[in-house]
């Protein structure tokens, strides 16, 4: 009499939705307002500390020193906002006339436009005869989208947004800004140089190690390497300062 076989064990079902509750934050989705939060922080800490510092070397008294701190926040946040705004949407009219541009080519010749898709695609690694197929099914659901992404490096995260670039780097100013501002308010006319120099190094330090967290880099190197150029930017204004010591 023959054993009867052991039952297979059946594959546990797989929930539809079960694969959807791994969401992935890739960093490069931030750097659209990183790297202008970064800046426009770092240079406010540096710019108004390094004024603050200069002119307290030079003598000048307690209001004079303040004065400074505030005009050069007001002119500095205007500053980084109107260059930022300025670069960034020169790159949105780049990018929005290169778009025009792949838009006319693809109405006058789609097959040629299919073709250079598919190259690209075999390019990365794909046989010509999966290229193709891509290159055609991609190109069937939105093609211009397509040559966007894959041909000019064009995506929706890593998209010029000026509005957006310059708020981000006029707020962060102002907000590196008021770290300076507060020793000036805070600290004994008599201190407000070194008070100002060690917030200020202290500031730097943890701009820096933020910076770096939020883009996947080693704390220690990210802060030691802005901590760096604040001191030296910082040393030169006090030398400036108290080379001319003149009365503002």
């Amino acid at each position: 009499m023959t054993s009867p076989r052991p039952a297979t064990p059946r594959p546990a079902a797989v929930r539809p939705h079960a694969r959807s509750r791994h969401p992935e934050a890739h960093r490069s989705e931030r750097v659209g307002w990183l790297r202008a939060a970064v800046l426009g922080a770092n240079d406010g800490i540096v710019s108004v500390a390094g004024l603050v510092v200069g002119v307290a070397a030079s003598g000048a008294d307690a209001g004079a020193i303040l004065t400074s701190g505030i005009a050069g926040t007001v002119a500095g946040a205007m500053s980084m906002a109107a260059g930022e705004y300025v670069s960034v949407r020169s790159q949105a009219d780049t990018e929005r006339a290169d778009i025009a541009v792949e838009k006319r080519e693809l109405a006058e010749n789609p097959q040629a436009e299919l073709q250079e898709l598919a190259q690209i695609y075999v390019q990365r690694g794909l046989t010509p005869e999966l290229a193709h197929e891509v290159a055609r099914q991609l190109t069937e659901h939105d093609a211009l989208a397509s040559h966007a992404r894959d041909e000019l490096g064009i995506t929706d995260t890593l998209r010029a947004r000026p509005v957006q670039a310059a708020a981000a780097s006029a707020g962060a100013f102002v907000s590196g800004a008021a770290l300076p501002i507060a020793a000036v308010l805070l600290a004994p006319h008599e201190h407000v140089q070194p008070v100002a120099v060690a917030t200020t190094l202290v500031a730097l330090s943890i701009s820096g190690a933020l910076a770096a967290w939020a883009g996947g880099a080693p704390l220690a190197r990210g802060a030691v390497r802005v901590t760096f150029w604040g001191a030296l930017a910082m040393a030169a204004a006090s030398a400036v300062g108290h080379l001319f010591g003149v009365q503002v």
